[in-house]
């Protein structure tokens, strides 16, 4: 079940957009900061945020970190929001 939590992780801008791009796959600390004014250590912190609420979780490969957008929490909160507002969930 989420809790609040979720949804303070989702408020911070840094962290949404950390998600939109994990959309489109998994990535790098690397490869994320360069789209932020952020230094890589400092993105440590929205992405371990993310990881305490299961947003995202983390896969090794040899030296790099691979950050992955957890889908079914993610779908989750998705189904969440749309039956917040009333919205049919197409299947």
């Amino acid at each position: 079940m989420l809790n609040r939590d979720v949804f303070k992780a989702m408020a911070h801008p840094v962290r949404r957009d950390i998600l939109k791009r994990l959309r489109e796959g998994p990535r790098t600390a690397g490869e994320l900061a360069i789209h932020y004014d952020m230094s890589k250590p400092s993105l440590s912190s929205p992405f371990s945020v993310l990881k305490e609420v299961d947003l995202i979780f983390a896969r090794r490969d040899g030296n790099h970190i691979y950050y992955n957008l957890n889908l079914t929490v993610a779908d989750e909160v998705l189904t969440m929001v749309m039956d917040l507002f009333g919205i049919e969930k197409e299947t």
